[in-house]
This record gives structure tokens, C-alpha cells and sequence, in this order.
């Protein structure tokens, strides 16, 4: 079954602090059920020099993690959030679909 969500969706967080932003989802944790959405819930992170992230370390601001309910897939046509489902195109594959307008969601953009 095709998940609701995936990297690359252009997404609208529906509660929250963030509500009403709109961003591309940059990360899923499946098991958890939460997404990364870009300049969404952003966290400090106070690295040590030398780590990974940052030779010099410092404070760097990172992206957190929201649940995949406070978000909801935006239909280009719009603008706006809109509720998704699945049906069955004419080669019989199953595709996500906007409610709203029953236009298919467009492909990811970028992973």
C-alpha cells in the first residue's frame, strides 16, 4: 500500500505552533510516524568541534520532527491542504489522489 506521505510532497502543517506553513518533507520516521518538513519545528543543536555536522561546532539549527497527523498533502491546483485517497489509474496502478479536486498527486520533486 502506498504511503500517504512521502519525501518530496509539498505539505501545510495543520496544528501545532507551525500551523499554516507549507513546506517539502525532507524526512519520515515510518516507525514513529513523523515527518521532516523544511523550516518547520526548527531546533538548536549545540555541537562540539569536530563532529560530523560542523568541524568547528557552534550552534546550528536543525529541522524537528512533527507528527505525520498535523500535516496534509497540498493540491498545486490551490494552493491549498486537501485530504488523499487511492484509486486505480487506466494501466490498473494504484495512485494517490487529491478529494477535493480528484486530480493525482504529482510526483515527488526531489528526494
Amino acid at each position: 500500500m502506498p504511503r500517504r506521505i512521502r519525501i518530496g510532497d509539498l505539505v501545510q502543517v495543520t496544528a501545532g505552533a507551525d500551523r499554516g506553513r507549507q513546506g517539502k518533507v525532507i524526512a519520515i520516521d515510518a516507525a514513529r510516524g513523523r515527518v521532516r518538513v523544511e523550516n518547520v519545528r526548527m531546533q538548536k543543536h549545540h555541537v562540539k568541534p569536530g563532529r560530523k555536522i560542523a568541524r568547528s561546532g557552534g550552534i546550528i539549527e536543525q529541522e524537528g520532527f512533527v507528527d505525520a497527523s498535523n500535516v496534509m498533502l497540498v493540491d498545486p491546483d490551490s494552493g491549498k491542504p486537501s485530504r488523499t485517497g487511492v484509486s486505480t489509474d487506466d494501466k490498473g496502478r494504484r495512485v494517490r489522489v487529491f478529494r477535493k479536486s480528484g486530480q493525482p498527486v504529482p510526483a515527488p520533486a526531489g528526494k
